[in-house]
């Protein structure tokens, strides 16, 4: 079993050194090819929307950052991005460009991790209960990360609603879960050890008033035609936390859709208040989204390991908790 187990990884490992080879021939021999740098730096970019800010989390000037763009866009043939007087916006090419460059990167990101994962030999069957936020935001780079660490485990993901991922932990159905744990009840067998506390912030089209102030009061957001997201019982945090304030949004938009809400409110149709976790800088439209802290108290979104003491998991789970915990953690 040593011996298979020592083959495997070879063999993922050694696949895993010749993907980064070909992406750094493929990116950084042809000088018609824009670098692996210049993904980066393009993607930095968009994600901020200011040169001074992409600079400073790639740790390079402004200067270079503006060679590095221009450079970029001389290699496409074709611009990226309008200058704006609050930023930058990506043109319609720029952004159909910045979905492949994430996903270059996020390959070459994983076909690192691949190369210094040291895989664990874990066997058996785990099951793991999700809710609707933790399986669209954190599952899409936790699993393959979990594949890789464990290959011989067998990892059964089920997604439902928090009711019924309780129901599944108390009657054995479930080994664990992953799930918002703000919202989970008060029964006394349920255990939770919170991972990740994803601040929430207001968010607003980059060309809002509000988003010119360093922060922004819920009393201003009161006053703003608000967007109002109903997932995952978001709708009982909401009303929590404005209720506490003695503050009422004004709501002209209630919808299911995150996607519907992110793109009105990069289209300056109205404002909301969303978590980090589910923060991404660009609509579908390839409208900018800004974001800012909230000066009052608003509860952070926190994603917890969810058991039962009923049928404690982690003796039998043990390794694959620890990898959980410091994958989500960091």
């Amino acid at each position: 079993m040593q011996f298979e187990m020592t083959w495997v990884w070879n063999l993922r490992r050694a696949n895993a050194i010749f993907q980064i080879q070909i992406l750094e021939k493929a990116l950084s021999k042809d000088p018609m090819q824009p670098t692996i740098r210049q993904l980066q730096h393009f993607i930095a970019l968009a994600e901020t929307g200011q040169v001074s800010r992409a600079a400073l989390r790639c740790h390079v000037s402004q200067s270079a950052m503006t060679a590095s763009l221009q450079a970029l866009e001389k290699v496409l043939g074709l611009p990226l991005f309008t200058r704006q007087a609050a930023g930058v916006r990506l043109t319609t090419e720029g952004l159909r460009f910045l979905h492949n460059a994430q996903r270059i990167v996020r390959s070459l990101e994983e076909a690192v991790d691949d190369v210094r994962t040291v895989p664990v030999g874990v066997q058996g069957k785990v099951r793991i209960g999700l809710t609707e936020t933790v399986s669209a935001y954190l599952m899409p780079r936790l699993l393959p990360a979990v594949r890789r660490k464990f290959p011989q485990l067998e990892v059964v993901c089920i997604e439902r609603e928090r009711q019924e991922t309780e129901d599944a932990l108390l009657a054995g159905r479930l080994d664990f879960a992953l799930m918002l744990a703000s919202n989970l009840s008060d029964h006394p067998d349920l255990q939770c050890e919170t991972l990740l506390r994803s601040v929430r912030q207001f968010w607003a089209s980059h060309e809002h008033p509000l988003i010119q102030q360093e922060r922004v009061c819920l009393a201003e957001i009161a006053a703003q035609p608000y967007l109002l997201l109903d997932m995952d019982e978001h709708l009982t945090t909401v009303e929590r936390f404005w209720s506490r304030h003695a503050l009422r949004p004004q709501v002209c938009l209630q919808s299911r859709s995150i996607e519907a809400v992110r793109s009105l409110v990069a289209a300056g149709q109205g404002v909301t208040i969303l978590s980090d976790l589910v923060y991404r800088p660009w609509s579908l439209e390839g409208q900018r989204i800004a974001r800012r802290p909230i000066s009052d108290e608003v509860p952070s979104m926190d994603v917890g390991l969810v058991w039962s003491r009923r049928y404690n998991p982690q003796e039998a789970w043990q390794a694959l908790i620890a990898f959980l915990r410091d994958t989500i953690s960091s």
